[in-house]
């Protein structure tokens, strides 16, 4: 029975990662697919870029909530019947995965920034504090949102020795971590050639 609870809430977390805020906002009030324009990516900058930044800020708020109210949800069940409450990690994990690769989108999603700082604040909310300062930081430094999001992430990676975490939850840091670089591989390429796009707002 425990092990059916674990597997409900593992692909719960995933769908619910998969749901492409983005893409259904910008259906649904915009009549625009944001896949075809801009970067094509279906996460909160994008949707900043092309639809305005009233919709951008929604967008990233509804991403965030992603691993948030999976981990909320999860914790809640797992106290509820006694379950291991590291099973958190692999919701969030699962999560942002459904959220890089949503099944409801053909399996291209966001960049996982948006869902890694609702990880990090529900996690270590100290944590997470100090990864958005270093973002904010960066990208008031360099304008780059992809290298801000970069270096952000990293920290709160960094620390993960000296956050009190479990060892899945350090490997739930790597796990997610590695995979927002991962996604933003190609813009760091643009940086170093020195045609990644920034942002004029800040």
């Amino acid at each position: 029975m425990d092990y059916f609870i674990y597997f409900l809430l593992i692909l719960m977390s995933y769908l619910y990662g998969s749901i492409p805020f983005a893409l259904v906002i910008g259906k649904l009030f915009y009549h625009t697919d944001i896949r075809n324009q801009g970067s094509g990516n279906l996460g909160g900058t994008n949707a900043g870029r092309v639809l305005g930044k009233t919709a951008g800020i929604v967008v990233i708020i509804l991403d965030a909530s992603k691993c948030s109210l999976s981990i909320f949800i999860a914790r809640i069940i797992a106290e509820s019947f006694s379950l291991d409450p590291n099973i958190i990690y692999l919701c969030a994990m699962a999560c942002v995965i459904g959220h890089c690769y949503p099944i409801f989108a053909g399996f291209k999603g966001g960049k996982a920034v948006s869902v890694a700082i609702g990880y990090a604040l529900m996690v270590n909310f100290w944590a997470g504090i100090g990864g958005l300062t270093i973002f904010f930081i960066t990208l008031k430094i360099t304008k780059y949102v992809s290298l801000s999001s970069v270096l952000g992430s990293s920290s709160v990676l960094l620390a993960s020795p000296w956050l009190g975490l479990p060892p899945i939850g350090i490997v739930a840091n790597v796990v997610i971590i590695g995979l927002l670089i991962y996604k933003h591989k190609e813009n760091l390429i643009r940086i170093k050639e020195g045609t990644e796009r920034k942002i004029t707002w800040m």
